[in-house]
């Protein structure tokens, strides 16, 4: 049984109170956060306040709506009005919002229990989770392996059971890789199906909400809640009010497989076996312009992140420098000081890539490559068929502290950024095991709106494989 359907059968039947229930997921968070770093704060007296909300309409005899009384974590992008959402950074240490962000209305509004904010890159730039300014989360198969990022907290706690899923975000992978690294199934939804209002932005036209849980019925359940449209968030759209047919054939573009590692390639090839098994008709399709993604993404993503971090100068809010000879001196220190490594190499990029004499040799040109591989994806893969598989990530989890050099970081993300570019939803899910035992991820890209369609393939993935590549992890709450 899903593990969100079965916390909510365990609460009806009164096998435990919603109270009892937190308290388990509070004392393995105590017992496993120093060795996992999943979460930044713990918000104790929240989770128990709506775990008492719980019960008392338990004892009232009123039926529990979706998602309610079943603990979690946000990542630590995600405002949350009173509560600690620093973006893993030095900038925003402290910073307490002052507004919710929509996903978190939903969740609050039908009690959802809210354990903490998970850890994550700072403002979400990294693929390990190392750039946070605690330091990176673990992955819970294997300490001294990354979780990925830059929702690696969010897969550590949901990985771990510290939480029963989590909501993180996804700019160019971020929910889908830490999934495959830690064999959860990860959902980017559509851009725009889920608001991004709240949501602390790296990259406004990429940024999107999305959903890590253990299987595709739990992430069913919690896209169905966060899936509203937001008057307030311009780039909101009102799903399709239909369940679209799932189309059985799965395009695979070889291109995908350059540079793929041994064991991810194994893997998903059994993967695709496995569906063609299913009866899905898999179809040799073309997407030649796979090698300018990379460079598209990183000047687009950049050059957003340059403009929406200008934000941060010290005066109205979060890091101030103690010493400055004037207001320019002042935010200069404020973003030598406030921001990390990571954070300041993209700025810098952006802000070159923005700058006058180069605006049309980069920008520019991204913008017109990013139309290009929409209509090319449009064109080659979806003219053909209903979903595209390539592996998640092409390389295995990466080794804490490896010190790998930014391009090959970067380049962790070619499988998964395509999707963002191109607006479109994608999932992940576990298909195998490296030779060290550590989780492989397949994944699946669909045409926009199809996310439910996506669901129903990996869940027809999921029963054939009964779940076998996933360890069960003794870490967290048993449910």
């Amino acid at each position: 049984m899903a593990r969100i359907a079965n916390i909510q059968r365990m609460l009806t039947s009164g096998e435990c109170t919603c109270r009892e229930l937190t308290l388990r997921y509070l004392a393995a968070i105590d017992s496993a956060n120093a060795d996992l770093a999943a979460y930044i704060s713990v918000t104790r007296e929240t989770a128990l306040a709506t775990a008492d909300a719980v019960d008392a309409k338990l004892r009232r005899g009123e039926r529990l709506a979706p998602l309610e009384g079943v603990p979690f974590s946000l990542k630590d992008n995600i405002s949350t009005r009173g509560l600690e959402t620093s973006c893993a950074s030095n900038m925003l240490a402290g910073y307490k919002p002052a507004y919710d962000a929509f996903t978190w209305e939903l969740l609050k509004a039908r009690n959802a229990v809210l354990l903490g904010k998970a850890n994550m890159d700072e403002f979400a730039m990294g693929s390990t989770c190392e750039t946070s300014r605690i330091g990176g989360a673990k992955n819970p198969h294997n300490i001294g392996y990354v979780s990925g990022g830059s929702s690696g907290g969010s897969a550590s706690s949901v990985a771990a059971n510290l939480a029963a899923y989590s909501l993180g975000s996804d700019t160019g992978g971020s929910v889908r890789q830490p999934a495959a690294f830690c064999g959860l199934l990860g959902l980017k939804p559509t851009y725009g199906a889920v608001s991004r209002r709240g949501l602390i932005a790296f990259a406004s036209s990429l940024d999107q909400i999305g959903i890590l849980a253990e299987d595709s019925d739990d992430a069913r359940a919690v896209f169905q809640v966060i899936a509203k449209p937001d008057a307030l968030d311009m780039t909101s759209r009102t799903l399709p009010n239909l369940a679209p047919e799932l189309n059985r054939t799965i395009g695979v573009a070889s291109e995908f497989f350059t540079g793929v590692s041994p064991d991810v390639e194994q893997a998903v090839r059994n993967a695709i076996d496995t569906f063609e098994r299913l009866g899905y008709e898999i179809v040799p399709v073309e997407f030649p312009l796979l090698r300018y993604v990379l460079p598209t993404y990183y000047i687009l993503a950049c050059a957003e992140a340059s403009s929406n971090l200008g934000r941060y100068d010290g005066i109205r809010y979060g890091f101030a420098s103690d010493m400055y000879d004037d207001i320019d001196d002042g935010i200069s220190r404020v973003r030598s000081e406030g921001f990390g490594a990571e954070v300041k190499r993209r700025i810098m990029l952006g802000t070159y890539v923005l700058s006058s004499g180069y605006f049309d040799a980069y920008y520019k040109k991204a913008q017109d490559l990013r139309h290009a591989i929409k209509r090319q994806i449009e064109d080659n893969v979806f003219g053909r068929c209903g979903m595209l598989l390539t592996p998640t990530v092409p390389t295995n989890a990466l080794k804490i502290g490896a010190n790998l050099s930014p391009v090959e970081i970067y380049g962790t993300d070619i499988c998964t950024v395509t999707a963002n570019i191109a607006e479109l939803p994608a999932v992940s899910v576990p298909c195998g095991n490296d030779s060290a035992g550590l989780p492989i991820g397949v994944q699946l890209i669909g045409s926009a709106f199809s996310d439910a369609a996506l669901l129903d393939a990996a869940a027809d993935f999921e029963r054939a494989t009964d779940r076998e590549f996933v360890a069960n992890l003794d870490m967290g709450v048993r449910v």
